[in-house]
């Protein structure tokens, strides 16, 4: 598209054409492919996939537990400090892009988990180190973004999930998981930090397809 435009451009400033055919034509919009989202059966199999009897383990499912939980991004999550979380209320304060805060709600189940994790795991994790961040490597460090996928991927395989799962299917699994139960737009938008509701709005397409494929499904003369 780009080069033809450019080549009747040139056409019209060489005088060979008086007028650009192209010039009042649009490009066409490009497809953007619906989210890939986990069925809650799906999810359910992956958060019961660490091993919750050993120190990595119990660590490995409240990280899992609080994506699912809450939709953060990965760069959120990694920089969550243990009073970012309040246990006893349910709400998380979470820094996302141009370091914009917003509150985001956790669950009971994530909450018992974190709470697991901070009373038995961490500080054996640290070994003595310090650090401001409630997720702590095998290391005792920070997490890096990489160190987050690896955890999401090895818990998924052993789960028996095949599609390449990375976190942020988490957060459109949370996305979907909520509109699917009722949850209006504008507060979907506020717990993922959208900027702009359209960028929201790509789940309910995926709402829709999901209705499309129930009544596919199930209707006698589908």
């Amino acid at each position: 598209m780009h080069a033809v435009r450019g080549y009747y451009r040139f056409l019209v400033r060489e005088s060979r054409i008086t007028a650009d055919p192209m010039e009042n034509l649009r490009a066409p919009r490009a497809f953007r492919p619906l989210p890939r989202y986990l069925t809650a059966g799906q999810v359910d199999t992956l958060l019961e996939a660490p091993d919750v009897s050993t120190p990595i383990g119990l660590r490995d499912r409240a990280l899992l537990e609080v994506l699912y939980a809450t939709g953060l991004r990965v760069s959120e999550l990694i920089a969550l400090k243990p009073g970012d979380v309040d246990l006893d209320v349910g709400l998380v304060t979470a820094f996302g892009k141009g370091r914009k805060e917003r509150l985001v709600p956790l669950g009971s189940e994530a909450r018992r988990w974190v709470a697991s994790y901070l009373e038995e795991t961490r500080a054996g994790l640290l070994k003595g180190r310090r650090t401001d961040v409630l997720f702590v490597s095998n290391r005792g460090a920070r997490f890096s973004r990489m160190g987050v996928w690896g955890i999401v991927r090895r818990h998924a395989v052993k789960a028996g999930i095949a599609s390449i799962l990375t976190p942020h299917v988490l957060r459109h699994s949370f996305a979907t998981h909520l509109l699917e139960r009722g949850a209006d737009l504008r507060s979907l938008q506020s717990m993922l930090g959208h900027a702009d509701i359209s960028t929201t709005q790509i789940y309910t397409h995926v709402t829709k397809e999901r209705l499309k494929q129930i009544y596919d499904a199930h209707h006698p003369r589908a």
